[in-house]
């Protein structure tokens, strides 16, 4: 299956992993939305949601910017508004918008956690609920989310009990959605990364140039969701995907090519434990 002429609503796409799942789509000829809250360039980010869709657009898709703050309930209706009367309607969201801060119990400031809980776990289930009668009129419907499977270790709490907490949200998503919407036939599932991926949380947050060169491209992600987001609806839902599973399937075996510093030791990312094994179809 292909991408061609399918409309693609992805949250937070202005960079990072949304920006490479939308240009791998726009390879194929799709319709790329991009739906993030970066209107004018920023001193620690790279891209905006116009520079994004200018990308989608050279990439040989179609792009619509929607500066939009999925906390928002009439901003997100109005992007999806937008999206019907450019494009006639939704095939896939993509929800990839994410907030994170990792502090232990006692450091977290409310805000924080407000932010990361309406950002994560909420925005996914608002997104979810408003693009939900748009995807219903498509032959091929997804949703997903970026997020991880629910490994229910303690260690994945202790020291972040607020992030874990939201970021568990989206997969809570993924876990009720895909049994709720299955007899409809639409699609849902997450999609997670072995390692860390060089994006700008890593760069900015999480240990600078030295941890982004223990890290993936955002590539490794895109290849993996079109994989997922090109199956039968109906007969690929409610898993939890970890990307490098997914590209073995269709048989990848050169990671190298993914690294941003080939030969380094890469960094595992949160919530996989060594034992974790996924299923990559059901």
């Amino acid at each position: 299956m292909s991408l061609k002429g399918k409309t693609l609503f992805i949250t937070g796409a202005s960079r990072g992993i949304g920006h490479a799942i939308g240009l791998r789509a726009a390879q194929d000829g799709a319709n790329v939305v991009i739906a993030a809250k970066t209107d004018s360039p920023h001193p620690k980010l790279e891209g905006t949601v116009h520079s994004a869709a200018e990308d989608m657009r050279k990439a040989g898709g179609q792009a619509l910017a929607v500066v939009c703050d999925i906390r928002f309930e009439d901003q997100v209706q109005a992007a999806i508004d937008k999206t019907k009367e450019t494009f006639g309607g939704i095939d896939i969201l993509v929800n990839n918008a994410s907030a994170i801060q990792l502090s232990n119990t006692a450091d977290t400031e409310m805000k924080r956690y407000d932010l990361m809980h309406q950002v994560n776990a909420r925005g996914t289930f608002l997104c979810s609920k408003l693009a939900l009668p748009l995807l219903l009129e498509s032959s091929n419907p997804h949703i997903m989310n970026i997020s991880p499977p629910l490994n229910m270790t303690a260690k994945w709490f202790s020291g972040f009990v607020a992030y874990t907490m939201a970021k568990y949200g989206m997969s809570m998503c993924t876990l009720g959605m895909s049994a709720e919407l299955q007899p409809k036939g639409v699609a849902v599932n997450s999609l997670w990364p072995e390692t860390a991926i060089a994006t700008a949380a890593i760069k900015n947050l999480l240990g600078g140039d030295k941890a982004m060169k223990g890290s993936r491209k955002p590539e490794i992600m895109a290849d993996a969701a079109y994989w997922v987001l090109t199956q039968p609806s109906r007969e690929c839902t409610g898993n939890f995907f970890i990307d490098v599973d997914v590209l073995r399937k269709v048989g990848v075996s050169d990671f190298d090519q993914y690294a941003c510093q080939p030969g380094n030791e890469l960094i595992r990312d949160f919530f996989i434990d060594d034992w974790l094994t996924v299923p990559v179809a059901k």
